[in-house]
């Protein structure tokens, strides 16, 4: 019987970004089932305790990013890996959502595997993506595979993952459609007074100087051209901070040396909020697009660099939202394809409510299982991949059985204060050579 037989349900994320800490905690909420003789729906986060854990890192959110995102939690720490599974080893939880980068969830996986190994009852293990799946599909996959549920947020995604899965041999059971959780918000009635155009910002893509500049100076432009609008750069960090991608040349930077115009304004803040009041969302490949569909409000996707794999816009091919700045300026509206719309787990027609029920009831059947659930499965193992596996587990300080290794960072105690200044200081170094010497020396390298 579940821990929670007589109590809220326990949920527990682990993530290790501002944006994976996001899509953790509200895919928690919205897939926990009721916990047993607890009426009620969770998909609001009800009946459920959450305890988040962010995984110590280079984007290790801060505590402005978290207070954007907006998640609650009832408790929240950062932790080492280790400190991480000596805590599943010792705490009760009836459902872990591992909200990481794919090597970090192939080796929590071999992690719990190993400590659970000997209990009768473990959680339900739920992983999965942030947004649009659109690089290293198989790679990403693979490392996943293990989980109880592998979460694909449309049903395009569900149709490759069970590929790739079968394709290798690998059980594609896992595989479950849900749809992104942060989608919501009112849907789109008309156009604000005054209009407002809004471009959100990725830290990565595009990744040159060049093109960086080169759509900085095209949004200041149309807000030149149309001085009645409003001109919004939505930005994801402030300078020093980190998201799930290194972001070396921050748009606040750049647009310091600019002659900025008085309808353009450089925003932080919930993209839900900033949505209310966008009349025309415009981004490279960002998820935001998404959400900018799911309520019916006008969206681009920028051709001006390229229809490139690199930027993720390629993902956009067929949506009908793949426009250029020139377009933009002439006045175009874009009018999305409802049938690819469909197939990427937006929902624009009303059925995103129950786009979670499959995996709630999957969950449900899970913690129910007589004699409770089998031991985690990763594809990976010392005999499948033994040139791959053992180096990815030892970055989060695991051996190949994955026990954790000797002098493991904190594996036998809480840091100090001392520590505690160090790794501060360590980690703002990492964030300085990242945004200032590593552009540096990379210009030199082409001289």
């Amino acid at each position: 019987m579940p821990a929670s037989a007589t109590k809220p349900l326990r949920v527990a994320v682990l993530a290790d970004s501002d944006t994976r800490w996001k899509w953790g905690a509200l895919t928690a909420n919205r897939i926990a089932p009721s916990a047993p003789g607890n009426p009620g729906d969770t998909a609001d986060g009800g009946d459920i305790r959450l305890d988040g854990y962010l995984l110590r890192g280079r984007a290790t959110p801060t505590a402005r990013q978290l207070g954007e995102v907006g998640v609650r939690a009832d408790s929240l720490r950062e932790v080492t890996a280790v400190e991480f599974l000596r805590t599943m080893r010792e705490e009760s939880y009836d459902l872990l959502v591992l909200a990481l980068v794919g090597g970090g969830v192939q080796a929590m996986l071999h992690g719990l595997k190993r400590i659970w190994e000997d209990r009768p009852q473990r959680p339900v293990v739920v992983t999965g993506y942030v947004g649009v799946v659109y690089e290293k599909l198989a790679d990403g996959l693979l490392l996943r595979h293990g989980a109880d549920l592998v979460l694909a947020n449309s049903r395009q995604d569900a149709d490759r993952f069970r590929a790739v899965y079968d394709g290798v041999g690998a059980d594609s059971g896992s595989v479950t459609e849900v749809a992104l959780p942060f989608l919501g918000g009112a849907a789109y009635t008309g156009e604000h007074d005054p209009c407002t155009v809004v471009f959100a910002a990725q830290p990565s893509v595009p990744e040159s100087r060049k093109d960086r500049t080169y759509l900085l100076n095209r949004l200041v432009q149309h807000a030149r051209l149309h001085p009645e609008r409003e001109v919004l750069l939505k930005l994801r960090s402030k300078p020093g901070e980190h998201t799930t991608h290194i972001e070396e040349l921050p748009y606040q930077k750049l647009s310091q040396r600019l002659d900025l115009p008085p309808n353009f304004r450089l925003v932080y803040g919930h993209m839900g909020e900033v949505l209310d009041r966008t009349d025309l969302l415009v981004t490279v490949s960002s998820t935001a697009a998404l959400e900018s569909l799911h309520r019916r409000i006008p969206t681009v996707v920028l051709t001006d660099l390229g229809v490139r794999e690199a930027l993720g816009n390629h993902h956009f091919v067929g949506s009908g939202c793949l426009a250029s700045w020139d377009q933009l300026d002439a006045g175009h509206r874009p009018d999305p394809d409802e049938e690819w719309v469909a197939r990427q787990g937006v929902a624009a027609d009303g059925s995103y409510e129950t786009a979670f029920d499959a995996a709630r009831d999957r969950i449900t059947e899970l913690l129910r299982r007589p004699g409770g659930l089998h031991p985690l499965t990763p594809y990976y193992t010392p005999v499948t991949a033994p040139g791959y596996l053992p180096g990815l587990l030892a970055r989060h300080h695991l051996g190949p059985d994955g026990t954790p290794l000797p002098g493991a960072p904190a594996a036998d105690r809480e840091p100090g204060p001392v520590r505690q200044i160090v790794r501060r200081a360590a980690r703002g170094a990492y964030r300085h050579g990242v945004q200032r010497v590593a552009p540096v020396i990379r210009r030199m390298g082409e001289l």
